[in-house]
């Protein structure tokens, strides 16, 4: 079984070679090297940047996006599941936003087709940011500096949720983090990896784990069930993708999780379930590949895990333009 995995694995990197990442790829790795991004329209970037840090996108004034999806905390929250509107606890893992363009879909059930789609569902959901889409436009299009940019980008005085979730999407599109040593490693530094770290990585392919983490983001590509030899046991009520097809063949199956920054991202699963990169190597082993690492090999495997750190989004915090008396105010506890 895991050598068929390794094989599905092989021939789905082979799918990445035409995206300028040839290199893991001509040798037969299945995880290619992240490229830095370089944005196409920096106004657009820089307004969905503000729009990302803005909290008055929130029924209380208190949500950004940034809160779930913090910057400095590798694009998570790092609790179990994300805290809300009126102190609602979530039901789900916050999953990180960083490269998350490289991801299939959006959210673990991937009911969002891409960033755009993902990025206004939190704003009118009543459990995280308690807004509608008609009243966070309402706020933008009160302040004078927003209108302005809206109108520079979309040529436009009317702020739409159309153009406020294209904004916040061109700004998370930039949120990827190449040069990682395991990058460094890929593209011909040999000296990037220490021998613990390549064993670890090795042991991570011959154990088939790459079936399922491959591809320049380590994941992210494909929904897969959650306890394939054994269930996976939570009280979580997370359904996976059969919330979303209808189709009860879909229970459990979930967009598999980038596994870049994985150090950051604590804790892990759509549940949080495991505290540490040790608890989730160890449960990962025995409900997916029915194994069980000594604790030399899982100290291995955590070791390269860590290797796929890379640079943090380093950019100038945005100053966000005031509000106006006309401006709707906060309403946090309703």
């Amino acid at each position: 079984m895991p050598n068929i995995r390794i094989a599905l694995a092989i021939i789905a990197a082979t799918s990445f070679a035409g995206t300028g990442l040839a290199y893991a790829a001509n040798h037969n790795e299945p995880i290619q090297p992240i490229k830095a991004f370089k944005a196409k329209n920096p106004a657009l970037v820089e307004l969905g940047k503000k729009l990302y840090f803005d909290p008055r996108l929130s029924k209380s004034g208190f949500i950004s996006c940034n809160s779930c999806h913090n910057l400095s905390m590798g694009g998570t929250d790092n609790i179990k599941t994300s805290i809300g509107h009126n102190w609602h606890q979530g039901p789900i893992n916050a999953p990180t936003v960083l490269n998350s363009s490289m991801n299939v879909a959006q959210f673990w059930d991937g009911r969002a087709a891409d960033l755009q789609a993902q990025a206004g569902g939190p704003i009118d959901n009543p459990g995280e940011m308690g807004f509608t889409h008609e009243l966070a436009v309402s706020v933008l299009q009160s302040i004078p500096e927003y209108v302005a940019e809206f109108k520079s980008n979309f040529g436009s005085d009317k702020v739409t949720i159309d153009e406020v979730t294209k904004a916040i999407a061109a700004f998370e599109e930039t949120l990827v983090t190449p040069n990682s040593r395991f990058d460094k490693w890929l593209m011909g530094d040999n000296n990037a990896l220490t021998k613990n770290e390549i064993a670890g990585y090795k042991l991570f392919k011959d154990s088939g784990c790459v079936a399922c983490h491959n591809g320049p983001a380590v994941g992210g590509n494909s929904y897969q069930k959650m306890g394939v030899v054994e269930p996976y046991k939570t009280d979580n009520p997370a359904e996976g993708r059969s919330a979303v097809t209808g189709n009860d063949a879909d229970r459990f199956n979930f967009k598999v999780p980038t596994l870049r920054n994985v150090q950051l991202t604590y804790p892990y699963f759509h549940d949080g379930g495991a505290a540490t990169l040790k608890d989730a190597v160890n449960t990962m082993a025995r409900v997916q590949l029915g194994k069980k690492f000594t604790d030399d090999e899982n100290a291995q495997i955590v070791a390269f895990l860590k290797t796929l750190t890379g640079d943090q989004p380093s950019f100038k915090l945005p100053i966000l333009p005031p509000s106006t008396d006309s401006t709707p105010r906060p309403q946090p506890f309703n």
